[in-house]
Parts: C-alpha cells; sequence; structure tokens
C-alpha cells in the first residue's frame, strides 16, 4: 500500500489516497512508532465532487475521530498536491461537516474547524479545575503556571478515560502570557502527548476568551511551533504549515 508521511507543526500521519478501507490494526501498525512507519494518526483523503475532497481521521490506537485541524492542513496540502482540486481555496469534507480551506504564501494554510462550543461554567474533575470545549471533538482545557512544569502523561492519561468523559477527551495544559499570546502542551485521545494539535489550540483560546484570559484572535505556541487562531461568530480558524515529509510502500 502506497503511504505519504505528512506533518503540520511536528503533528505527524501517515496520509493514504483513497478511497480505501483500513482496519483498526492495520491503522495501529502503521503508526507504531517501532515496528511501523510511525505516526500520531491516519488521514485517508479521497475525491468527493467537484472542487470539494473528503478526509477520514483515525487516531494512532486505530480509533475513528471526528476532527484533527493540524490534519486538516495536511489533507489540503496533499489535495493541492494531486490536483483533486482548483484553485487556492476549496472544502474538505469530514465527519462534522464541510470545513473550508485557503492555501496561503509561504507554504501556510488556513483552515475553518467549524462551530466552536465553550461550555458556561468550570467544572472540577478528579481535583482538577478545567473548562469543557467541542471543536467537533471533545477537549479539556487547564490553567496552568507552566505547562512545561506539568506531568503531561500521567494527568492527560487519567482525565481522557475519566467517567466525566464517556467518549474520552483531549486534555490541554495551558499559560496565557498575554492577551495573544498562549502557551500550551497537549494529551492527544487515543495518542498521548503531541507536538501540536490544532482542534486544541483553538480550544484553549475559546476557553481563554470565554473566562476573560485572552482575546479571540491568539498565536498559540506548542512545542512543535505556533499557529495563528481566530474565533468570531462561535467558529474557528487556524493557520499553520503542513509539509510531506517522505513517500513510501507499506508491505502490510
Amino acid at each position: 500500500m502506497n503511504f505519504t508521511k505528512m506533518q503540520g507543526l511536528g503533528n505527524d500521519f501517515v496520509v493514504i489516497d483513497g478511497p480505501v478501507e483500513l482496519t483498526s490494526v492495520m491503522i495501529a501498525a502503521l503508526c507504531d512508532r517501532r515496528l511501523g512507519v510511525g505516526a500520531d494518526g491516519v488521514l485517508i483523503v479521497s475525491p468527493d465532487s467537484r472542487n470539494r475532497v473528503a478526509m477520514e481521521y483515525f487516531n494512532a490506537d486505530g480509533s475513528a475521530a471526528e476532527m484533527c485541524g493540524n490534519g486538516l492542513r495536511c489533507v489540503a496540502r496533499r489535495a493541492v498536491d494531486l490536483k483533486l482540486v482548483e484553485g487556492w481555496n476549496f472544502v474538505v469534507s469530514t465527519a462534522v461537516g464541510p470545513r473550508r480551506v485557503s492555501i496561503l504564501d509561504g507554504g501556510r494554510i488556513k483552515v475553518e474547524l467549524g462551530p466552536i462550543e465553550a461550555a458556561g461554567a468550570d467544572q472540577e474533575v478528579d481535583g482538577y479545575s478545567l473548562r469543557t470545549v467541542r471543536v467537533g471533538n471533545p477537549h479539556a482545557v487547564i490553567f496552568v503556571e507552566d505547562p512545561a512544569s506539568v506531568d503531561v502523561s500521567a494527568i492527560g492519561s487519567r482525565l481522557e478515560q475519566h467517567p466525566a468523559f464517556p467518549d474520552g477527551t483531549n486534555v490541554e495544559f495551558v499559560s496565557v502570557e498575554s492577551a495573544n499570546v498562549i502557551d500550551m502542551r497537549v494529551w492527544e485521545r487515543g495518542v498521548g502527548e503531541t507536538l501540536a494539535c490544532g482542534t486544541g489550540a483553538a480550544a484553549v483560546v475559546a476557553a481563554g476568551a470565554a473566562t476573560g484570559r485572552s482575546a479571540a484572535t491568539v498565536r498559540v505556541r506548542l512545542p512543535g511551533g505556533h499557529l495563528d487562531v481566530e474565533v468570531a461568530d462561535g467558529v474557528a480558524w487556524i493557520t499553520g504549515p503542513a509539509t510531506t515529509v517522505y513517500s513510501g510502500v507499506w508491505p502490510g
């Protein structure tokens, strides 16, 4: 099976040109960093309709996920490279609906993550005060003094599977440097800690704006680099890079 390895801020993916059906076992094998290609997830890119492509996303453990912001940018880049679309502005069909994308100068890509829902109040879960946010997928945002000092693996894995989140959740650890600059680390549901998370970046901006900690247009700094995030009229957009690393053939 042919594949392309792509990444957005170090959030890396095995990209398969579809349509194709993969089992959860195959996906987990592809993503295995010792025995497989190695990735945070698998993206399937398929022709959909005129000037539109379809995106499917699976976590590294083989489970399906609703949305992936860094993955959406990689899908947009792959669609252009394969000439599946015309021009620099088009639509990607996802599990949570159509999403607009724009290819910008300098290799940056702006994508619409869609409606964003921040819960009306913080809640206590397992001793942590957090704000739940949905960006097509679930997030739990925790504001801390310094994300670098947090045991992301221990806390994130525990909260991901907490009974308060029946479908699991992504967990973000966030500090606000200024109204327009936020630092974060993230534990991704079904993956573990990753270098970046596009929907997570949007979630922390929504949570920051809702609690008066930040503006609604913010540069979010992650271990893999930065994303520019805008939340306007309840809709989230992120802008950042997406690049091809290499292509190969998977024998499995």
